[in-house]
């Protein structure tokens, strides 16, 4: 850190992995429960890329997640396994498959998609407007920085 004060970069690196962490380790827990224990983080945010709109092919689903189709493939399997995914050919194409979430699927998806909402009204609720104006500034900053490190 040219310039920069070392117990901020300290305090950053700490902040910084330690909400890396605790996110992915409250999202584990949200999903957790009786009816969704057999998902795990990776398995959500495949249900999250596939949505509840039109059925998606293989390859948006990927490259949406920043995944290989080989590796996706291998997450796929398994949610249709679990039925919380429905594969289907395409009616004009056969060799298109489309991807699907089935009702177990949804509400599945739905039931993340409240753990997200309630995270983040929780968060707003802790800031006032200007604090939440810097907030999101710096981390648009924050998200570009880490998709240009991702393409190098």
């Amino acid at each position: 850190m040219k310039g920069k004060n070392v117990g901020t970069y300290e305090t950053l690196n700490e902040v910084l992995v330690k909400l890396f962490r605790d996110i992915n380790d409250l999202e584990q827990k949200a999903i957790i429960n009786q009816e969704f224990g057999n998902l795990t983080n990776n398995d959500m945010h495949v249900i999250e890329a596939i949505g509840i709109g039109t059925p998606k092919n293989m390859s948006s689903i990927a490259k949406e997640l920043s995944v290989t189709v080989g590796t996706l493939t291998i997450s796929m399997n398994s949610l249709v396994k679990k039925g919380y995914v429905v594969r289907q050919r395409g009616s004009e194409d056969r060799r298109v498959v489309y991807i699907s979430l089935s009702e177990q699927g949804r509400k599945a998806y739905e039931h993340h998609k409240k753990f997200h909402e309630q995270m983040i009204n929780g968060v707003v609720e802790e800031l006032t407007k200007e604090e939440l104006e810097a907030l999101v500034k710096a981390l648009k900053k924050l998200n570009s920085w880490f998709r240009s490190f991702e393409e190098h």
